[in-house]
């Protein structure tokens, strides 16, 4: 068991405010968004012999990235993992290392060298963030070998083989959800009390169902997408236990608290646990999520979840409903998120609590003349909202920390949509008039994507 030193209240509010990760800065390191460094190549001179050369993992890269080496040559990699996470490195033409650990390291024979080889890391998402080698042979007229799969031995060349096909799966509108479907609960109940509020937060792997007759292996806090909805007051101390009961290694971010990120966010690997600490500073909708790289892959495989922190004084509302806003990149049955449609910003899906279209298939029931309170916090990892309810105006918006709009404003305003980027969170308050039903959407939607939507009804 791996713990974090224990930090009491007085530490945690007076510490310094490092801050979260942000999500969107680590979505354009991990998925594209900007120029990776370029390859660093490697010449070996011929000679009698095995070759050696001396690899390191660490930082989502392989170093050196391309090794030229005279075809003919025998060439053999030390390879060293010198990352705080697991890695691997396996070639299409077979070899591969085993997962390493932190520090560890291995022996890669590669035999005689005639053709170019193409290598990458196995852990699901490493390839796509730029874990990938070349061998380039050199003086050779051999056919060129690269791509192919790694031989599927293990659960992250399994992940790997749905995952970097980039053959999606389509969604059918008109089918229905199968017999053992449960929708998400959106109602939010009231903070528990207290000042101090202790949860246990596990990940696990777990296929399930996330759209009519479609299942897919996700990665999910304790046992749902999204996870748990934390709840509680400005001041308040939040202590969480995450355990890593899934197969590849994970970590944990809270946007709501604001501590150095080294040690609480570090990537467990499966069996490891920590406790993370942080005090609620701020108000507001606030976005978790798994903390490894590439982080963009965690959460389009499920790994989000919501921290409501009261404003001071907040009124009561007659209902409370939590959606959190995220995108399904459809693989092969029962596999992980396509890798291919995530580098290249092609959801299939735009979904309000891990599944498409279950308010609509689950529509949430309301009282006409009731005040409704909608939280929203947008996990993406990619895709902005602009929330709104058909039929319905919002008399009170508040967004990252703020009002925008009140009732009582001396501009007589209403509000049509809240918009958010990834990462951020608010909520919005309206009165449904009369009896019927009220889809609420993202106006959001880029052509050729299925957006969210639910439904709403209104009851005398």
């Amino acid at each position: 068991m791996t713990r974090s030193s224990d930090v009491d209240r007085a530490g945690l509010l007076g510490g310094l405010a490092l801050g979260a990760v942000m999500l969107v800065v680590a979505l354009v390191v991990a998925f594209g968004g900007g120029a990776p460094p370029g390859p660093q190549t490697l010449a070996v001179r011929a000679g009698d012999g095995p070759r050696v050369v001396e690899v390191t993992l660490v930082g989502m890269r392989i170093t050196p990235s391309v090794v030229e080496v005279p075809s003919g040559t025998h060439l053999v990699l030390e390879v060293t993992n010198e990352d705080g996470m697991q890695h691997d490195l396996a070639f299409a033409s077979g070899p591969r290392t085993p997962m390493l650990g932190g520090g560890a390291s291995a022996t890669l024979d590669l035999g005689v060298v005639t053709t170019d080889l193409d290598g990458w890391c196995t852990v699901p998402g490493h390839r796509a963030a730029g874990m990938t080698m070349r061998v380039v042979a050199t003086g050779g007229d051999g056919p060129d070998v690269a791509g192919g799969e790694v031989p599927d031995d293990g659960a992250a060349g399994a992940h790997h083989g749905a995952a970097a096909s980039g053959g999606g799966l389509a969604l059918d509108p008109h089918a229905e959800p199968g017999p053992d479907w449960r929708p998400y609960d959106p109602h939010l109940r009231p903070a528990p009390g207290g000042t101090e509020h202790r949860v246990r937060i596990a990940v696990t792997d777990e296929v399930v169902e996330v759209a009519p007759g479609i299942r897919q292996t996700m990665w999910a806090f304790n046992g749902t997408v999204p996870g748990p909805t934390l709840r509680g007051a400005v001041g308040d101390l939040f202590t969480v236990t995450f355990v890593n009961e899934a197969s590849t290694g994970h970590g944990i971010d809270f946007h709501a608290g604001s501590l150095a990120p080294d040690e609480p966010m570090r990537t467990l690997d499966p069996g490891e646990e920590l406790t993370y600490q942080f005090v609620a500073r701020g108000s507001g909708a606030w976005l978790y999520h798994c903390s490894t790289m590439p982080m963009a892959l965690h959460v389009a495989n499920g790994m989000f979840g919501a921290v409501i922190v009261d404003p001071p004084n907040l009124p009561p509302a007659d209902t409370e409903l939590v959606l959190v806003q995220s995108e399904l990149y459809l693989a092969a049955p029962d596999g992980t998120a396509d890798e291919a449609a995530l580098v290249a910003e092609r959801p299939t899906a735009v979904v309000f609590n891990g599944y498409a279209d279950q308010y609509v298939h689950a529509p949430i029931e309301v009282r006409v003349g009731e005040r409704v309170r909608i939280w929203l916090v947008d996990a993406g990892p990619q895709r902005s909202t602009s929330f709104h309810v058909v039929g319905g105006q919002f008399d009170t918006v508040f967004k990252e920390g703020a009002y925008l709009l009140r009732p009582g404003n001396p501009e007589q305003g209403l509000a049509q949509a809240l918009d958010l980027a990834p990462g951020q969170g608010g909520f919005v308050e309206l009165v449904l008039p009369e009896p019927g039903r009220y889809p609420f959407v993202d106006h959001a939607m880029v052509d050729g994507e299925r957006g969210a939507r639910g439904l709403l009804v209104a009851v005398p």
